[in-house]
């Protein structure tokens, strides 16, 4: 079993196809996928402009706003129409939309997480406090604001915009915030 920790302002920033902003890839999964034939994939986007998202056929799409002024998102049918301005409140749509974004106030850094349809699922929450993460065999968390100390295999501490995932090993946790303030993005992806 491999934990694999993470700071976000280490992660590399590749900018999209379009010039609309920078991806950070947190990870992608199976080692060694690409954009075609990944199972699971989580990164962090900083939309710089207003432009159409890509579109990803058969891929389940979760983006939840981490700072900034937050994003219109919208497609040409009507099924998507939603307003990404709260921070921290995740948001589920399907990646074939063909999604435009235009950007509410400025610049935003948004939490992305894809999975393929046929092979997986999500399940992302925003923790405020102590509980005790069901096990699962692939997830990832990460520290948004405060300090965590994360009780599985060992202990573990996340500082803010800090972060681990693993994979192929079943992992149950305690979570526990070191901090009034503290937020934490605990995601598992379910087979």
């Amino acid at each position: 079993m491999t934990l694999h920790t993470f700071f976000v302002a280490d992660l590399p920033a590749v900018p999209w196809k379009n010039g609309g902003g920078v991806t950070r890839e947190i990870v992608c999964q199976p080692p060694g996928a690409g954009m075609d034939s990944f199972d699971w994939r989580v990164s962090i986007a900083h939309i710089a402009s207003d432009g159409p998202f890509s579109a990803f056929p058969g891929i389940d799409r979760v983006i939840t706003l981490l700072s900034g002024g937050g994003v219109h998102l919208s497609s040409a049918d009507g099924q998507v129409n939603h307003r990404l301005g709260s921070p921290l409140a995740p948001f589920a749509f399907a990646g074939e939309a063909a999604i435009h974004a235009r950007l509410l106030e400025g610049d935003c850094h948004d939490f992305n997480v894809m999975t393929r349809r046929a092979v997986c699922s999500a399940s992302l929450q925003v923790l405020r406090s102590a509980c005790d993460w069901q096990a699962s065999s692939q997830g990832l968390f990460v520290a948004v604001q405060g300090n965590w100390q994360l009780e599985g295999a060992g202990t573990q501490m996340l500082s803010p915009q800090q972060g681990l995932w693993w994979s192929d090993a079943v992992m149950a946790w305690r979570l526990i915030p070191q901090s009034s303030d503290a937020t934490l993005l605990a995601l598992k992806i379910l087979r």
